[in-house]
């Protein structure tokens, strides 16, 4: 098995997180964490059943990917982040974290906004999001990126530097916008996004969702832009 953790944070993702599990493959299988908000389905029953390890994280989207990250196995040296509702092509996982696994790239992101997607993948102001924030980032850096899609991988070590501090839904931002200030290696590769396999999404599924996770990348960016750079 290569030496990768795969991440996965969960709230009630019982319909989804068999087969999301099952799709990854079996070269980056080996430690496998599904990060639990309180799920109050068979979300958690489901993911040991398929082999994974699975903690209690609290609360927030960032605070679990954070949890899951900490109990990552001692000899990992990458960590692949996706979300467990099936949208995101775990299958596809070593088109993002062989660069890393190389070391040819230090963070690579999938982009949906470049790949193809399925009809209803996206909405037209989750689009607009990753577009916007791109040009800010960039303005801000020089590193233009084309979405915030949670399928990602990251050189450990270059996770640890980033101090990232976003328990909610900034933590993607957070992550791309003191990757670019660190000066990281990034590479953002186009892939297929499909409809959420099952359940309701906890952002897009409804217009109070939507405004929350919103008004929280907005304050994580205006947050990191006033801040220090990592290391600094």
């Amino acid at each position: 098995m290569e030496p990768v953790s795969v991440v996965i944070p969960t709230l009630d993702e019982a319909e989804t997180i068999g087969a999301v599990l099952a799709e990854i493959p079996r070269a980056f299988a080996g430690d496998l964490i599904v990060a639990d908000g309180g799920s109050r389905d068979r979300t958690r029953e489901i993911a040991e059943a398929a082999g994974a390890r699975v903690i209690a994280a609290g609360r927030g989207y960032g605070r679990a990917c954070a949890a899951g990250a900490a109990a990552a196995a001692p000899e990992s040296r990458v960590i692949v982040f996706l979300d467990g509702d099936g949208a995101d092509r775990a299958d596809l996982m070593g088109e993002i974290a062989g660069p890393v696994l190389a070391g040819a790239k230090d963070l690579v992101l999938a982009t949906r906004t470049r790949g193809m997607r399925e009809p209803g993948a996206m909405l037209w102001h989750q689009v607009l999001a990753g577009r916007l924030a791109g040009l800010g980032i960039g303005a801000l850096t020089g590193v233009r990126y084309s979405d915030m899609c949670a399928f990602r991988a990251i050189d450990r070590a270059a996770l640890a530097r980033l101090n990232l501090r976003e328990m909610t839904y900034g933590w993607n931002i957070e992550m791309q916008m003191q990757a670019a200030r660190a000066s990281l290696r990034i590479a953002e590769v186009p892939l297929p996004y499909r409809r959420r396999a099952g359940g309701a999404s906890k952002v897009a599924g409804s217009l109070p969702g939507t405004l929350r996770a919103g008004s929280r990348i907005v304050a994580t960016f205006l947050r990191v832009a006033a801040g220090p750079a990592p290391g600094r």
